[in-house]
């Protein structure tokens, strides 16, 4: 099993195409975490850091927003914004292809997609305004940016500077956020693929080092001061960990083979034979990008939420900050109900049954049993419905339940989100679906197949 690991290592440098394409991804990825690095100029990082750590913003929407961008918030850097801006933008540019008749006929002409990226990467930018403004603002004043208005006094920015602070501190997150996106579509572009998830991914590896101290410590504290993290627990988190892992891959790899026959036909002077194959229907089809989704749009509403509260000083908006904080009963409802939403606009918006039925038509296929046309464009739509609600159950269980084990054994906030399901889903989902996208390269000049030994094409 382990020789079969390398010796699949060792093909992926021996493809020069693939071999290219690997190291690209890997130097743009260090960019990426570069960004994470580079503080604005009017701040002191290590002041942020450490007023960040006092007030204990871990364990709320600016933590995971920080989680997300590689802790580039609580280094006062121009990523700190990451690339969720744009992942906003295109949620609500999807929408609005949904529904509006415009956007939607654009969509199908020719070039139309290419012009709806296009309004995206515009609305991201508007997102990033405003997104910037309030993380300006918050960076002002650290206690009211993390919810803590004890630490309302310390103010990092001087009176004299503040407008150039704040208009230059919005030019260059947004800036920094442009800049992400770009790199992510070269990956996707010119490298191994999913590079908007990709650079999501490395800014959470990148915290590992934090959790694994922070788990070190929980049993092993220093000073001699008696653990508080027992055994049984240590136990749970690791259990929850492989768990969550294992839970992660069987809905990712799980799917419904359904059977399709193939027809006698005639082509011109050939003649093709008639064959039984089969469709496989993704149980999880949206992958991760329902979590990603949820946890952006939770984040962009909990910054303005924040920064309303702390302008207009209204009980109400006090009120619905402060439900809205992560670990709530509030949140987790609307975090899981959030969940199940996106994963059946995901299937609904790239899921096209009525096309798939038309092309089974046209090469004389049919589901046994099912009438082709318009009855097979409904059963594969009710069978898609069926399997999609198994498997955003299963996506938004995986998700929810760290969080309410993080408040029963009150394990630490970095902790929670490295081992929670938000972290893990999104980490080992889009890790399986660059491993496909690799598989694919190597299937294409591997006679046996992935895993398999046989003579590489290209070889060095």
């Amino acid at each position: 099993m382990f020789g079969n690991i390398v010796q699949t290592f060792t093909n992926c440098f021996r493809i020069p195409e693939l071999k290219s394409r690997i190291w690209f991804t890997v130097l743009l990825l260090a960019v990426c975490r570069l960004i994470a690095y580079v503080r604005v100029p009017w701040l002191d990082g290590a002041i942020i850091a450490d007023a960040f750590n006092k007030v204990g913003a871990g364990g709320g929407l600016m933590g995971m927003a920080n989680m997300f961008t590689g802790n580039a918030i609580l280094h006062g850097s121009v990523g700190a914004l990451g690339i969720m801006p744009y992942i906003s933008a295109t949620i609500i540019i999807q929408l609005l292809t949904a529904v509006v008749p415009t956007l939607s006929k654009l969509a199908r002409e020719e070039g139309g997609r290419a012009k709806i990226i296009q309004y995206g990467r515009y609305l991201t930018v508007l997102l990033c305004i405003v997104q910037g403004g309030a993380m300006a603002f918050g960076w002002e004043r650290p206690g009211s940016l993390y919810n803590q208005g004890n630490m309302g006094q310390l103010v990092l920015v001087s009176p004299d500077n503040i407008w150039w602070y704040r208009i230059g501190t919005v030019i260059l997150l947004t800036t920094g956020t442009m800049l992400l996106m770009w790199l992510g579509e070269q990956i996707t572009e010119r490298g191994i693929g999913n590079g908007v998830s990709l650079v999501i991914t490395i800014g959470i590896v990148s915290r590992l080092p934090v959790a694994a101290g922070q788990v070190w410590r929980l049993f092993f504290p220093q000073g001699g001061v008696q653990a508080t993290f027992n055994v049984g627990h240590g136990a749970a988190l690791l259990l929850l960990l492989l768990g969550v892992i294992a839970g992660v891959i069987a809905v990712t790899q799980a799917q419904r083979k359904i059977p399709v026959q193939y027809a006698q036909r005639a082509v011109g002077r050939k003649m093709y034979s008639g064959g039984t194959s089969f469709m496989p229907l993704r149980v999880n089809y949206a992958g991760v990008m329902p979590v990603i989704f949820a946890s952006a749009i939770l984040t962009f509403f909990g910054m303005i939420a924040s920064r309303v509260a702390d302008w207009t000083k209204l009980g109400l908006f006090q009120q619905i900050n402060i439900a809205l904080s992560r670990g709530t009963g509030l949140y987790i409802a609307v975090f899981g109900l959030m969940i199940l939403a996106f994963s059946y606009f995901w299937v609904a918006t790239q899921f096209n049954e009525i096309q798939i039925a038309d092309d089974l038509k046209k090469n004389g296929g049919y589901i046994p049993g099912v009438r082709p046309g318009i009855p097979t464009s409904d059963f594969l739509h009710n069978t898609m419905s069926r399997i999609t609600l198994a498997g955003a159950l299963i996506l938004t269980l995986i998700a929810v339940i760290p969080i309410v084990m993080q408040n029963v054994l009150n394990i630490p906030p970095d902790v929670a989100d490295f081992f929670g399901g938000t972290t893990i889903l999104i980490t080992v989902g889009v890790m399986l679906d660059t491993m496909r996208q690799i598989e694919s390269h190597l299937m294409m000049r591997n006679y046996d197949g992935f895993l398999k030994k046989g003579k590489i094409r290209g070889r060095l």
